[in-house]
């Protein structure tokens, strides 16, 4: 195994290993000594650090102390707090190192987490300066041995110097460093940008001997004309245009040095794939050979491999510095190793030479019209014309985002070459011109900031979630988990999902909204049968409003669905609001009872219309206090109970929440939080009736079913095989509670069915059912909020005008059906209304806004 370069960073002595801006900087003595001390403040098992990593050392000490002392290290863009305080929330890291006022301080987290696996040395964001999304954990093994392929692949040495100017919360940044500090190398620390004044003379005074840059970087680069003489200038991290290439090769041959281009991901740590110099003015296109201890190969699409050269295939990589896994949570961080290879989601050839070229991204196509057109391809065309460009869009129209049109180009010349480039027809080709493309820190175009553009309509997932979460603000970096979801807008998505996709990918609550629209590609477009992946949650409160409007209709023996809708309310809270609650951001907490509440209101409004006056106890939610009846009009029928308790339940376990080491326990141990909740709660059902004792009303109030919502928030926190068999016992005593109730049959009925959906939630958390049965199931669910509010306006208020001679059975299943119907209708109806609203205010703001300059 490759010695961890961390670990022997004291053996280089005083040597320089860090270089500051100014002058001065430290050794590897005292870099290791500061790391020491530092290391002290970490006391314990392994935990997690979250590192605003700036360009400094503070930040690089925190860093090697982390790792030194056996802790992984949660890398973080600097200056960007909202960004840190989302990734606190979901990954809750047990301390956190960052500047406040210009200080370097370090905290505890404010909800520290569970455990970390003993492998686990860094977590990478792979959402550029967002702290949604997907993030990469990788292994302490990984990490040493990409910065020993690196400093292998490249021949560096003790007495080389790089020039720091890329970001180290960016994996290639970061590979800069650590592959320097494997050789007793040094680094000098830039945090300005390369365009700044007297940057080249500032390198050379520094003893630079290495530039290591994005194919932007390089760009501006151009514009420095001190620039002095490198040893070695590296290019990774986008395609970098196979004449600018060879023009630096050029460059650097002229004075005396090399260029090297590299291929990489951050789930490989950093670099795949090293180009030789000698071989890169013959083939500038080419990203080279896997790094020394790597493999790449090529698949078809049937997963064969590729041997023939020539060929196109997916590019796939197998070394020691792949990734053990993706991580949305600080549960994912107690994960082992998960992959023995990297589907690195490129399209490549490799030469009879063994050099391979990126042909593109997989999903990075549209298909109109029989033409097969590549955006990366497209975009390639351009940049050969001298044309910066961005190309993006589905398989109904495709966008080129242009920087200013290169002289000699008419706007009617540009919009010829773009048309014949692409061979679309112009109904499917948009082109729009900015003053520079929005980039990410790392130097590649920020796609998402480009969708989200003036002059790019919003439309299909993104138009579905700005919708879904109207009036509150949705950005490309914002995800349905970071946005405070609820179950009922989880259902809507899901269905919205089912339409775009075909399918509901696995996870896609944490993914953000800019990772959800790239997945609207040629290959995801819905099939037009078989069958679709549903989950258990839509299934079951399909089932449940069902039952409580059949129930509600007839004699059935169907009781327990307003009961099942309480457990998924615990598993909602649970899935969706408990970074939230941790975090103590109540606005988010809160959010989802608006669209409880504004309908419900809407009804009390009706009721009151019809009674001829204010029901007051139901507008202050107190009708299963018992304190009026529903004969005297001041309450709402005793149907609405559930709205009531819904709300007692979220402000109860809200007002728990508020003290902090509740919440500290809740982060790192949600189902031992919940088993304490559900322990409690049937505490309170046992006797917190005796002392309150409201009558047959009992059924309707939160100490009865509170319970419930307690098993649904632990069915969702469940992890693994001991928490799956402690639930499993508590289901099959589940049918007893009916002796609580006092031994009814029907009691057992209830109870037995809400062990069955409680099973089911927990080891079936997803079904794959025929298409339009999916669509139907997730249509019911969606509504089921209106359905329950509304089901039985049909036979109390409709049938007695419409139909008045219409019994028995006939007339219960127009009940039923009308019921339902109505609910659907409804909710239609809001989602119609706010698709509305949310058109009605960008159209606005965009007739009173400036145009905005990208």
């Amino acid at each position: 195994m490759t010695p961890a370069f961390f670990t022997e960073i004291a053996r280089q002595g005083d040597r320089p290993a860090l270089i500051l801006p100014g002058g001065g900087g430290l050794t590897f003595a005292g870099l290791a000594a500061q790391a020491d001390a530092f290391a002290a403040q970490l006391p314990g098992d392994k935990g997690l650090l979250a590192l605003e990593f700036a360009s400094e050392p503070a930040a690089i000490i925190a860093y090697l102390a982390a790792l030194r002392a056996g802790h992984a290290v949660l890398a973080m863009p600097p200056d960007a707090p909202e960004v840190l305080a989302g990734a606190e929330a979901r990954f809750q890291p047990d301390w956190v190192y960052a500047r406040v006022g210009g200080e370097w301080v370090l905290r505890p987290g404010r909800a520290p987490g569970g455990r970390v696996h003993p492998d686990l040395a860094l977590v990478l964001l792979t959402s550029g300066s967002t702290g949604a999304g997907k993030a990469v954990r990788i292994s302490a093994a990984a990490l040493a041995a990409n910065a020993a392929q690196i400093a292998t692949g490249l021949a560096l040495q003790a007495e080389d110097r790089a020039a720091l100017v890329l970001p180290l919360h960016y994996s290639y940044g970061l590979s800069v460093l650590n592959s320097q500090l494997a050789v007793g190398g040094s680094v000098w620390l830039h945090p300005g940008s390369v365009q700044r004044h007297g940057f080249g003379p500032a390198m050379a005074s520094a003893g630079c001997t290495i530039f290591a840059g994005v194919p932007h970087s390089y760009r501006l680069l151009e514009r420095v004309a001190e620039l002095p003489p490198l040893r070695m200038m590296t290019v990774a991290g986008g395609r970098m245009e196979p004449e600018a290439v060879t023009r630096w090769a050029r460059h650097q041959a002229k004075a005396g040095g090399q260029f090297v281009v590299m291929y990489g991901q951050t789930e490989a740590t950093a670099r795949m794939a090293i180009l030789p110099p000698d071989l890169v003015l013959d083939h500038p296109d080419a990203v080279g050979r896997a790094v020394p201890g790597g493999t790449l190969r090529l698949r078809d699409d049937k997963g064969r491999e590729i041997t023939a050269p020539g060929l196109t295939g997916r590019l796939i990589y197998q070394g020691p510095n792949v990734m053990m896994g993706y991580a949305f949570d600080r549960a994912d961080l107690a994960r082992g190793a998960e992959l023995a290879e990297l589907d690195t989601d490129d399209l490549a050839e490799r030469d009879a030479a063994g050099l391979f070229r990126i042909k593109g991204r997989a999903g990075r196509f549209s298909k109109i019209g029989g033409v097969r057109l590549g955006h990366d391809a497209l975009e390639a065309a351009l940049a050969s014309h001298g044309l910066s460009a961005a190309v993006f869009g589905d398989d109904r129209q495709v966008t080129v985002v242009h920087e200013p049109v290169p002289a000699g180009l008419s706007d009617a010349e540009l919009q010829a070459l773009v048309l014949r480039l692409a061979g679309l027809g112009r109904s499917h080709l948009t082109c729009r011109a900015v003053s520079a493309l929005p980039r990410l820190p790392s130097g590649k175009v920020d796609y998402a900031a480009l969708r989200q553009a003036p002059g790019v309509a919003p439309k299909g997932l993104g138009q579905a979630m700005r919708d879904c979460f109207y009036p509150h603000p949705v950005g490309p970096r914002d995800s349905f988990e970071r946005l405070g979801g609820d179950s009922l807008r989880h259902v809507e998505m899901t269905l919205v999902l089912e339409r775009s996709l075909g399918h509901v990918p696995e996870g896609w609550e944490r993914l953000t909204l800019a990772e959800l629209e790239a997945l609207q590609t040629p290959t995801t477009s819905r099939p037009r049968g078989g069958r679709v992946r549903v989950g258990m949650e839509a299934v079951i409160r399909a089932l449940a409003i069902l039952a409580v409007v059949v129930q509600h209709q007839t004699d059935w023996p169907v009781w327990g669905g307003a009961a099942a809708m309480i457990i998924l309310m615990g598993w909602s809270l649970a899935r969706f609001q408990l970074p939230a609650l941790v975090a103590a951001d109540w606005g988010r907490v809160f959010r989802p009872l608006l669209r409880v509440l504004v309908p419900y209101y809407l009804v009390v409004g009706v009721y009151a219309l019809v009674y001829g006056q204010v029901p007051w106890v139901s507008v202050l939610l107190l009708g299963t206090f018992g304190v009026t009846e529903q004969e005297t009009h001041q309450m709402l029928p005793y149907l609405y109970w559930f709205v009531e308790v819904w709300v007692q339940m979220i402000a109860v376990i809200a007002l728990a929440f508020a003290v902090p080491p509740v919440r500290r326990f809740a982060g790192r141990n949600p189902f031992g939080f919940g088993l304490i909740f559900l322990v409690a709660a049937v505490a309170l059902r046992i006797w917190g009736l005796a002392l309150w004792n409201v009558g047959a009303r009992q059924l309707f109030t939160l100490p009865w079913v509170f319970w419930l919502c307690a098993l649904g928030w632990c069915i969702a926190t469940a992890r693994g095989r001991q928490h799956w068999l402690v639930l499993g016992l508590i289901a099959l005593l589940m049918p007893g509670a009916a002796i609580l109730g006092g031994n009814w049959y029907g009691g057992w009925i209830k109870h037995g069915g809400l062990a069955v959906a409680a099973v089911l939630l927990l080891y079936v958390p997803a079904l794959r059912l025929p298409g339009p049965l999916v669509r139907a199931i997730v249509t019911v669910a969606q509504a089921t909020f209106f359905i329950y509010l509304t089901h039985r306006w049909v036979p109390e208020g409709l049938m007695p005008l419409f139909l008045p001679g219409l019994t028995g059975p006939l007339a219960d299943l127009v009940a039923i059906l009308g019921g339902i119907g109505l609910g659907i209708a409804l909710a239609a109806g809001q989602r119609a209304l706010l698709r509305g609203r949310v058109r009605l205010a960008s159209l606005t703001a965009r007739r009173h806004s400036p145009p905005v300059s990208l």
